[in-house]
C-alpha cells in the first residue's frame, strides 16, 4: 500500500506539475493554474483584452424555424428583385454560369449570405457592391422568392457519380464530418445550402476558399476547419458527385 501510494503522489506530481511546466509554450500564473491545465479545466477570465480578429465575421444569428411561411406580398417583391439577380443565377434560379443555383434554395442560406455580403464578412466581386443597397426586407423578400421555386436539373450535369468516402463517412481521424450529416437531402443544418445538381466549379472554389481562409463567414467556423483538413483530391470528389446529383423536385407554396 505504501509503494502504491508513493507511485500516485509521483505520478500526479509528474502529469500535473512537471509535464506542464515542460512545456515551453505555455505559461502559468502559478501551480494551481498548472494543475487546471493539465486537467482540462478552462482558465478563469483574465483582465487582459481579448483579442478580436482583423478580419469581419458574420452576426447572423440562425434558429430553425427562420423565414417560415413567407407571404404571397413577400415572394412577389422577390420576383421583382430577382430581375437584378438573373444574369448569373438564372431567370428561374438555375444558374448557366458556374454561380449557385438559388431556386428551391432553404430560405435561411439565402438571407445569411446576403447578409453577410451586406456587411462585408463574405465579399464577391459581383454581389458585394450590389448587396449593400439591399435592405433586410428586400433581402427576405428574395429568400422566400427563390424558396418558392421548385429545384431544377442544372445545365450542365455531370455523369451520376458514387459518392465518395469524405460524403459518407467523412475523416473521423482528422475531425471531418460526413458532408451529409449537414448538407443531406433529408434534413439539414441550418444555415447549409443544399448541394446536389450545384456546380462543380462553384464548390471547388469554395471549399478552397474556406481552406485557404479567404472565405471566413461559416458557422462557427466549421467549414473553415473542415476544408483545411481535406485533401485536393477529397475536395474533388465532393464538388464532382454532388455536381451529378439531380436535386429533389423541392417546392413549397407560401
Amino acid at each position: 500500500m505504501g509503494i502504491t501510494a508513493v507511485l500516485v503522489v509521483l505520478t500526479a506530481l509528474g502529469g500535473f506539475v512537471i509535464l506542464p511546466y515542460a512545456q515551453s509554450n505555455l505559461k502559468f500564473a502559478g501551480l494551481w493554474d498548472a494543475i487546471c491545465s493539465a486537467a482540462g479545466i478552462p482558465k478563469q477570465p483574465s483582465s487582459e483584452t481579448v483579442i478580436q480578429p482583423t478580419f469581419k465575421t458574420s452576426d447572423v444569428v440562425m434558429i430553425s424555424a427562420m423565414l417560415a411561411n413567407p407571404t404571397r406580398e413577400s415572394v412577389g417583391r422577390g420576383a421583382t428583385l430577382a430581375q437584378q439577380c438573373a444574369i448569373c443565377h438564372g431567370p428561374t434560379g438555375v444558374s448557366r454560369a458556374d454561380s449557385p443555383n438559388l431556386a428551391g434554395q432553404y430560405p435561411a442560406v439565402i438571407f445569411k449570405e446576403l447578409k453577410d455580403f451586406k456587411s462585408g464578412a463574405r465579399a464577391n466581386a459581383v454581389i458585394s457592391p450590389f448587396a449593400p443597397h439591399l435592405s433586410d426586407q428586400d433581402i427576405v423578400d428574395l429568400a422566400a422568392y427563390y424558396r418558392f421555386l421548385p429545384r431544377l436539373p442544372a445545365y450542365h450535369p455531370a455523369q451520376k457519380l458514387p459518392a465518395p468516402r469524405i460524403v459518407i463517412n467523412g475523416a473521423p481521424i482528422r475531425g471531418i464530418a460526413p458532408c451529409g450529416s449537414c448538407h443531406s437531402s433529408l434534413d439539414n443544418k441550418t444555415g447549409s445550402p443544399w448541394l446536389e445538381g450545384q456546380s462543380a466549379v462553384y464548390m471547388k472554389a469554395q471549399l478552397h476558399a474556406f481552406a485557404n481562409g479567404t472565405r471566413r463567414n461559416g458557422i462557427s467556423q466549421q467549414m473553415r476547419n473542415i476544408a483545411r483538413a481535406m485533401t485536393d483530391e477529397e475536395i474533388e470528389q465532393a464538388a464532382e458527385y454532388y455536381a451529378s446529383q439531380p436535386p429533389d423536385q423541392y417546392q413549397t407554396t407560401p
